[in-house]
């Protein structure tokens, strides 16, 4: 099946919210986009302005130690990104992305009504103390408990949701009618803008929020934010064009690695004349299929064991599967290497928003310096997004007709390279923050302060580089995604997010760990082990993610050749059930 009959058919079953068949002219399309975009840019408004500032609200109010509240802050959103895949499952397999939305929106917004409240009761929280003087009073007991139960609620909601705003929105789009794919691409730029707004108003006024009114007027604006998101997104509900769910996602690939396994001593027909070649070569070399010459162990799941009759009993749909079953599996598979590699890049974000807050924090907050005017440290983050503002649409009507001309692909540049260029650049942020924490601490040492200007840099070259991986990533497993999978696969991105974080978390302890061992337990609590940064080596820790960028690229770079192997002319992505892919030219989705 190719792309457009493929899109067709998805444009049949897609219903409207009384499930009746949609009408192209009254669903869909960015007119029924638009409040999809709207909830999201409200969410992550409310979701920004939590987990961005979220370390000195766990440092300074509940008086957590500086690395442990780091760890509460990237498990947190490592937590959030990695529930993304409950969403998507859920979304394709049972509820569709409307009813999912909705639920688990109303699951966040309670998360930030409890968190406010927790924020505001001095009975909920230890009492007030300076952590840099000692001897404060961690919060336990029941205070850590209704802590953690509204931060997780938080996490729930907000997980679930974000696979599925990307998916919904796209939903809207057919990639059948003139010109649908290239409006979709311009939906992933017209979303990741959306995202930039919200991020930009967080970090802006409503860290300035919490910074002057207090974190419990500033949780109780995310809740309000989150209450306008929802309701925009109802307000869309007549025009959406919805994937009904497709039962379990699971079992399809489920049984082509049963079926592979049971036939494992089988022989795959190496002849296309051969008497069983019928059912088990296609999953091999049907088409221009670019994995047909991998994972070769799971063609087996398409040999039949005995030529059907008419008295033939079928076999189990686990122990033969089809073409297309069997090149969705390998499709999967092909992509976790991709995936793999963008874990390290989001570790670097993790420090963006945890340390490089802290670091702001010891630095001359004014601006301009020497004015009265303080910045928020959790601030600068919006510099970045205050610039991608900017790029974003240069980046769609001067970059992508540029490229188009250059390469002679209908997207300008594809989503791997896009990929690349974010995971080459990312590097270089790291290398920023490491030299502006080794003058910061010269500085503090000889009783200086240096303005918090000087850490922009990082922001904004780290800025640059998700402009082109994130988007890239969501792009590419959308494209990769079979029919009734599109949020799940979009859950891939996110949960790219979580190992980040996760690995954000291991690193911190991993490294505080061995660089204790190395003072001889003679005072030193290693690289990250105080509460001041002027006793730490954050620079040091910088250093370290610098060059593991540096070797994530190199290894990006073996993996994307892996994974365009096989490459001949067009690529066969329809024989495989996958949809939107953006034209027949093997180029379009790589």
């Amino acid at each position: 099946m190719d792309v457009e009959s493929r899109a067709a058919e998805a444009a049949v079953v897609a219903v409207d919210w009384r499930g009746r068949p949609c009408r192209p002219h009254r669903h869909g399309g960015m007119r029924a986009a638009v409040f999809v975009l709207g909830i999201q840019a409200f969410e992550i408004m409310a979701i920004a302005a939590v987990g961005n500032n979220l370390i000195t609200y766990v440092f300074g109010e509940m008086h957590f130690p500086l690395p442990q509240a780091a760890n509460v802050v990237t498990n947190f959103v490592g937590t959030i990104f990695l529930l993304a895949l409950l969403g998507g499952f859920l979304s394709d397999s049972y509820l569709g992305c409307f009813w999912t939305i909705l639920t688990f929106g109303f699951v966040e917004l309670s998360g930030f009504i409890l968190l406010s409240l927790q924020a505001h009761l001095p009975q909920l929280k230890p009492p007030p103390c300076s952590m840099t003087g000692g001897g404060c009073e961690k919060a336990r007991g029941f205070k850590s408990t209704v802590f953690f139960l509204a931060l997780y609620l938080v996490a729930l909601g907000s997980g679930c949701l974000k696979p599925n705003m990307i998916a919904h929105g796209a939903d809207q789009f057919d990639a059948a009618a003139p010109g649908g794919a290239g409006r979709l691409s311009t939906y992933f730029n017209s979303a990741y803008f959306s995202f930039c707004a919200g991020e930009l108003v967080a970090l802006t006024a409503l860290v300035w929020v919490q910074t002057h009114s207090g974190m419990d007027v500033g949780f109780g604006i995310s809740a309000a934010a989150m209450a306008a998101g929802l309701v925009s997104l109802v307000s869309g509900a007549a025009r959406y064009r919805n994937k009904p769910p497709q039962g379990s996602i699971f079992t399809p690939i489920a049984r082509v690695f049963v079926a592979a396994y049971s036939k494992r001593k089988q022989v795959c027909p190496s002849s296309p004349n051969s008497v069983n070649a019928g059912a088990c070569e296609p999953a091999r070399l049907a088409g221009n299929f670019r994995h047909s010459n991998k994972f070769r162990f799971l063609d087996k799941a398409c040999i039949r064991v005995a030529q059907q009759g008419p008295n033939t009993k079928p076999e189990s749909p686990w122990r033969l599967c089809t073409v297309a079953e069997v090149q969705q599996a390998k499709t999967l598979l092909a992509v976790t290497p991709i995936f793999a590699c963008t874990i390290v890049f989001n570790t670097v974000l993790a420090q963006l928003q945890t340390f490089s807050v802290q670091q702001g924090s010891a630095m001359d907050t004014a601006l301009p310096p020497g004015s009265s005017f303080r910045i928020p440290p959790a601030s600068l983050q919006a510099i970045p997004y205050a610039m991608l503002l900017a790029l974003v649409p240069a980046y769609e009507l001067l970059l992508v007709p540029l490229m188009k001309r250059a390469t002679g692909t209908r997207s300008g540049i594809t989503p791997l390279q896009r990929i690349g260029v974010g995971l080459g650049t990312v590097a270089f942020s790291m290398v920023a923050a490491a030299d502006v924490e080794r003058r910061r601490r010269d500085a503090a040492a000889g009783g200086h302060r240096m303005s918090v200007l000087w850490i922009v840099p990082q922001f904004l070259v780290f800025g640059v580089s998700e402009m082109f991986t994130a988007v890239g990533l969501i792009e590419f497993f959308y494209k990769q995604a079979c029919a009734g999978m599109q949020a799940f696969l979009t859950a891939l991105t996110y949960c790219s997010y979580a190992f980040g974080f996760y690995l954000s978390s291991v690193l911190v302890s991993l490294v505080n760990r061995v660089t204790a061992r190395q003072h001889g337990g003679g005072g030193g609590g290693g690289w990250l082990g105080d509460n001041d940064l002027n006793k730490d080596r954050l620079d040091l820790f910088y250093w370290m993610l610098a060059a593991l960028s540096v070797l994530n690229f190199f290894c990006f770079l073996l993996c994307a050749r892996w994974y365009n192997a096989g490459v001949d002319g067009s690529d066969a992505a329809a024989a495989s059930g996958q949809v939107a892919a953006e034209g027949v030219d093997g180029k379009e989705i790589i």
